[in-house]
């Protein structure tokens, strides 16, 4: 894409826009409708035509970059795995995963946090007589570790560390023994 002073572009990855002032190489100096002059690189650019100026949402302009960026879709992640005719319930305790923000929350709210949905999940798998779960905590200091452990020696379980070549030092795998009624 060729741009020169004068062209309306907005920019890909943010809400922008406005008038191409000054090209330097690479550098492009975008003053937008309030006056406000920004510098960005050519490829965080694009070009909108005369059709397309009153646009609202950028992500309607044609461009291949934008398209792509679009088109990007994450498959759905399951959270069974199936081994050898085995269900297994893979379960994320990051505490990112989560929720959205931790913003207010401090250490022992999101240990809490993380045990209730750890208990959650045991609850469900025996419930639903799923036969392994592996608890994803990471390593860090090892309190989650130690805390799901205190949380699993109360159920007819046998936990160790799930394994080193899937999911490194950081999770730990549990086998409930059910009745096979």
């Amino acid at each position: 894409m060729h741009l020169v002073i004068g062209n309306k572009v907005a920019v890909l990855d943010d809400v922008l826009k406005g008038r191409v002032k000054n090209i330097n190489g690479d550098e492009i100096s975008v003053e937008t409708d309030d006056g406000m002059i920004f510098n960005f690189l050519a490829s965080e650019l694009v070009k909108i035509e005369q059709d397309q100026y009153e646009l609202s949402k950028y992500s309607d302009i044609n461009n291949k970059l934008l398209q792509d960026k679009m088109n990007i879709i994450q498959p759905k992640k399951s959270l069974f795995i199936k081994e050898k005719n085995e269900v297994i319930l893979e379960v994320d305790l990051h505490i990112n995963q989560l929720v959205k923000s931790t913003k207010g929350l401090d250490n022992f709210d999101m240990l809490n946090l993380q045990l209730s949905t750890a208990e959650n999940k045991v609850e469900f798998a025996i419930k639903k007589r799923i036969p392994k779960i592996v608890f994803i905590h990471g390593v860090g200091e090892g309190v989650l570790k130690s805390e799901l452990q205190r949380l699993l020696s109360k159920y007819p379980v046998k936990y160790y560390d799930a394994s080193y070549k899937k999911y490194g030092l950081g999770a730990t795998e549990v086998y409930f023994f059910q009745n096979p009624n």
